[in-house]
């Protein structure tokens, strides 16, 4: 699946500053990760943004967020936004932030080692 590359170049934009960023594909997207923990991402033309089990009640009351349901279930912690809900910088920063706060509270993961081919 494709994503919004406007919407990743926004997101890469709001993530400047962050030290230990790095991307990946992951949920068929691009996902944002700080320090090896996932953040936020891309699916499609949808923000997706981890803010942790304590933050989703109130994460999923501001509009234009939803359950990530990816998998057919939902994932506690995890919320898609709606392009309308990033449409602004200040609103695309605001959600950022949320998943930065709960990626940071995280510990740094370690890099995984690559097996070597023989």
């Amino acid at each position: 699946m494709a994503y919004d590359e406007t919407l990743a170049a926004r997101v890469r934009t709001a993530l400047a500053n962050e030290p230990g960023l790095s991307e990946k594909h992951m949920f068929g997207g691009l996902s944002f990760l700080l320090n090896g923990n996932m953040c936020c991402g891309i699916v499609g033309n949808t923000l997706m943004v981890r803010v942790g089990p304590e933050a989703y009640t109130a994460a999923l009351a501001k509009p234009h967020a939803r359950e990530m349901d990816f998998t057919g279930r939902p994932l506690r912690g995890m919320t898609y936004v709606a392009p309308d809900g990033v449409h602004t910088d200040s609103a695309l920063a605001a959600w950022v932030r949320r998943g930065t706060a709960f990626a940071a509270s995280l510990p740094p993961k370690k890099p995984k080692k690559r097996k070597r081919k023989t």
